[in-house]
This record gives structure tokens, sequence and C-alpha cells, in this order.
């Protein structure tokens, strides 16, 4: 009798012979350079590292990492398949709105590593989610520039190793598609909190019409509840953008 796997005997009995099969190797890449801090029992670990985070609104299932290139000169630069040369294959590549399938094709063909864009028209989604490399988008849908906070620390950064976990965002568990850049330290920073309360001071992102994207800092939170432009009572807040201009949202 043939035994159907490779194994040792570990008991008899009974007219029966119980085997021990050989255990399957898997490589399962962690995406970030880091310390395991916990594993967990049949599931995996835990892997903690220091760096900059930049979130994004939508990502198309993908990850992978590599050197960051800024193809974006400005918040609002526009990719293009001519751009796209041989001198980018296997680097992540900053840019800004994407219009066309050419240049996700073009990105596919060098290969890239991971695209991380301002914006991409809704048209492109579905030619998107087929690529093989991670793509991210920052801001949202259509012809949006790239907000200031998020375009700084990835420009600023161009030329490390980063990883794009182009995870697809749930609203329900908070999982969001992230660029992760891991950066050296003299010490380990404060863990981060698991709830922000919004105060006067902290840093916000604009996420509706006309401020969209813009970046600016609370002054105040007001008191019980503001009727806001669209006509809904809510809570709000005075919030100094980076152009001056002081708006309630």
């Amino acid at each position: 009798m043939r035994a159907p796997r490779a194994g040792r005997v570990v008991a008899v009995g009974g007219g029966q012979v119980l085997m021990e099969a050989g255990e399957t190797r898997m490589e399962l890449r962690a995406g970030i350079p880091g310390t395991v801090v916990q594993i967990i029992p049949n599931k995996g670990v835990v892997i903690q590292t220091a760096g900059g985070l930049v979130q994004g609104v939508w990502g198309n299932g993908r990850i992978d990492s590599g050197i960051l290139v800024n193809l974006a000169d400005t918040p609002e630069s526009i990719l293009t398949p001519n751009r796209l040369d041989v001198s980018l294959r296997g680097s992540v590549i900053l840019a800004g709105l994407v219009k066309d399938a050419d240049t996700l094709e073009a990105a596919a063909e060098l290969p890239a590593r991971g695209l991380i864009l301002s914006s991409i028209f809704p048209s492109l989604l579905s030619k998107a989610r087929e690529m093989r490399y991670p793509i991210l988008v920052t801001d949202g849908f259509g012809s949006l520039p790239m907000n200031s906070a998020a375009y700084k620390l990835l420009s600023t950064n161009a030329k490390r190793e980063v990883t794009v976990n182009a995870e697809v965002y749930d609203r329900y568990t908070g999982a969001r598609p992230e660029v992760i850049i891991p950066l050296p330290i003299s010490s380990d920073p404060p863990s981060p909190k698991e709830v922000e309360e919004f105060a006067s001071g902290l840093q916000v992102r604009m996420r509706r019409p006309p401020s969209m994207g813009m970046v600016g800092s609370i002054v105040s939170i007001k008191p019980g509840l503001t009727t806001l432009s669209s006509g809904l009572r809510a809570s709000a807040a005075e919030v100094k953008l980076e152009n001056g201009e002081t708006v309630t949202a």
C-alpha cells in the first residue's frame, strides 16, 4: 500500500496506520519592515513599525512595496503614459490624476509596484481593479488635487522604501487603503489613540465642497447644534484653512 503523501508513521494498531504528514512552507509577505510584537494563534502576527502614514479613500485590493518616485510636480498633476518609462520599473509612483486606461496599462507594462493617485475617473475603477499592482486614491473621484498634508508627506519622502496596502475601504471595520513610510527613530513614539476627539488646534481635512480636500486647524468647537449651508442642524466647528479663510464645518 502506498501512502498518499510523504510523512512519518506515528502509530500502528487496529488495522490502521496513523501518519504525520510533512509541513508545507508558505511565504507570507509582511509588506513592511518591523518587529513582531504579538502572535495570533492560527491567524498571523502583529508587526510594529514607526514612520509616516497616509490613508486613502479607495484601493484596488493589492499590496506591494518599492522605492517611491515622485512624478507629481504639483498636487494637481495629471499622469499620462508618456511619463512612464523603463527607469520607473519596480518603483512606487506618486502621481496626480489619471484620466485614461492607457496610463494604467503603461504602468503595468513597466511593471510598477504601485500607483498613489490624488483622484481617478469613476469609469476607470473596473480597470484599476484588474491591475496586478496596488492603486491607492487619496482624495476621491473625478478631477481632484491631492490634499496638501498627503502631498507634503509623500513628496518629501521620495526615494524611500514605502509600502502601498491598497486595501478595500470598509466603513464597518474601519479598514482603509494606506501608504506606510518606515522611518528611523531614536525612541518609540506614543501609541496612537483609539478615538481622536475634535478639539481646538487639531488639524483636519475638509471632505465636502466647496473646501473639499483642503487642510486646516480647528479654531473652536461651536456649542449645541449649528445650521449648515445644506440646511442640516449638526455639531460644527470653526476651521481656519491654509489659505487663511475661516469656515464653519
